[in-house]
């Protein structure tokens, strides 16, 4: 399981939700992830300390109590190691990613975090204002991978 973390002054998925400051969070489940990669990328993503506090990054969005916006995209498990067209075969198929990425959702709902979403498996607009800017690339699987 993969996550683009882009810290934000608001974001908005059409169709979906709308936030806040806090985080869009792009959510890739690769074959094979469980429920449980879901709950520690959860733990990590509230945790992460990404938001300034005297011009250091010291704060968690649990800290500054702010919002996230979770958007599926299975492309961040594309290989672009050969030829020029991406290959998908790496992400998670559909039946297996929605519940993946909803018990994420439901999991930063756990810590507090207040959750919109995007909509799983549509064409979605998304809009953000990238405060920073500040992206990061959060990805629980192991270093050896699977």
């Amino acid at each position: 399981m993969k996550a683009v973390l882009q810290r934000i002054t608001s974001a908005r998925s059409t169709p979906g939700g709308a936030i806040g400051v806090g985080l869009l969070i792009m959510l890739g489940v690769a074959a094979g992830d469980s429920a449980a990669d879901g709950v520690r990328l959860a733990a990590k993503v509230a945790r992460l300390r990404i938001f300034e506090d005297a011009g250091r990054f010291d704060r968690s969005l649990l800290d500054v109590g702010g919002e996230a916006l979770v958007v599926s995209q299975f492309t961040l498990m594309a290989d672009t190691a050969e030829g020029n067209r991406p290959s998908f075969v790496a992400a998670a198929a559909a039946e297996e990613a929605e519940p993946l990425y909803d018990g994420f959702v439901q999991a930063l709902r756990g810590l507090g975090v207040p959750t919109q979403t995007g909509v799983f498996g549509a064409r979605m607009a998304v809009e953000l204002v990238n405060d920073g800017p500040v992206t990061i690339v959060v990805d629980v699987r192991p270093r050896n991978g699977r």
